[in-house]
């Protein structure tokens, strides 16, 4: 995944995650005990999406940090922010997907099936990688 495109979709669902719990939060649920337990499941999944998305960040985050004054290191930084972002990419791309309807979603950011001899179970979307 590139870097822009990560950015992108980075943006995107951090701005959606604000929206969720903002209008989870504006729940007045009174007397009424279905609107509390909504409210409290939307604030609970805000919070794990944002946990999965430090968990996506933080190796590309933590590589530049670290910034090596050295060409070996820089190279090393570079590559292993690269390969790590890859690696987690199919977790932003699920989390995103949630989104697919949303004014600012891009069509590009969909999840398509991936034909795999280790396919999820029936009905389960695989996130693709780019």
């Amino acid at each position: 995944m590139r870097d822009d495109e990560f950015a992108a979709m980075r943006d995107f669902l951090w701005a959606r995650l604000d929206e969720d719990e903002t209008a989870a939060r504006a729940l007045k649920p009174g007397k009424n005990q279905d609107v509390a337990k909504l409210q409290a499941r939307v604030l609970a999944d805000v919070e794990a999406k944002r946990r999965l998305m430090d968990w996506v960040e933080e190796f590309p985050r933590r590589a530049e940090d670290n910034e090596g004054r050295v060409l070996w290191k820089r190279a090393a930084r570079e590559l292993w922010a690269g390969l790590s972002r890859d690696f987690r990419s199919p977790v932003i791309h699920a989390l995103v997907a949630a989104y697919d309807g949303h004014r600012d979603f891009h069509p590009a950011w969909r999840l398509v099936e991936v034909e795999d001899e280790h396919e999820p179970r029936e009905g389960t979307p695989r996130a693709r990688t780019v």
